[in-house]
């Protein structure tokens, strides 16, 4: 489902150049789950935004869904990403000017063909905010949402397209224990309901020992690889 070959990403910075990832080799396959962990500055946020296709490496390849991302276009990755991943981010991403229920549907309104049938696509985004606990907070905006209520919409809005791969980048960073761990019960579980394929960023270790494979980050070099 997903291959990264020697990657590495450089910034240009008023000091020089900055590498954040060096080298990085891995590979996960279908309906697998991979915590990737490590320091802060360790490279993982960078590590994902690449695997997402979010931004591009200054070396290596990323094959994601068999398609060699280097071979897109910036418009070509976007419709990639619409067509099979899921991406929750550390500050939500939500569109400010849209209802909790609108922002769930972005990912299918964006879609050049449906994936379900008519009328579906409203359907599912209800169902899967009610399975996150926020079926009374629909018509609300985000400002009227506390900051873990916005991460239940963000996790909503990255299933909504059953993607094939989900990436999480600190998924419980703003929640509590027990919410936490009732959202990562929605994740592992719709990783095997729907055989989704799951990379996620965390500091948190018990979330990480959750996956079948922990990869551990530092100074932007994989140093421990465990299964």
């Amino acid at each position: 489902m997903l291959k990264v070959e020697r990657l590495t990403k450089t910034y240009a910075t008023a000091a020089g150049p900055l590498t954040v990832l060096k080298d990085v080799t891995l590979e996960v396959t279908a309906g697998d789950t991979l915590a990737v962990v490590g320091p802060s500055g360790s490279g993982k946020t960078t590590l994902l935004g690449l695997c997402a296709g979010l931004d591009e490496p200054t070396a290596g390849v990323v094959t994601l869904n068999a398609t060699n991302l280097g071979r897109l276009t910036e418009d070509g990755r976007a419709l990639l990403r619409n067509e099979c991943v899921g991406f929750v981010f550390q500050n939500f991403q939500l569109i400010p000017t849209l209802t909790a229920l609108e922002n769930v549907l972005v990912p299918l309104e964006l879609r050049t063909e449906a994936p379900h049938g008519p009328g579906d696509g409203p359907a599912e985004a209800c169902a899967l905010l009610e399975r996150v606990g926020l079926s009374d907070r629909l018509g609300h905006y985000p400002m009227q949402l506390s900051g873990g209520e916005q991460q239940r919409v963000s996790l909503a809005r990255a299933f909504v397209n059953r993607p094939k791969i989900l990436f999480c980048d600190e998924p419980t960073g703003n929640l509590d224990d027990e919410t936490a761990r009732a959202m990562m019960d929605l994740v592992f579980g719709l990783n095997r309901e729907r055989g989704t394929t799951l990379v996620l960023v965390t500091h948190n270790l018990e979330l990480a020992r959750r996956c079948s494979r922990i990869i551990r980050l530092r100074g932007g070099a994989v140093v421990d690889d465990l299964a």
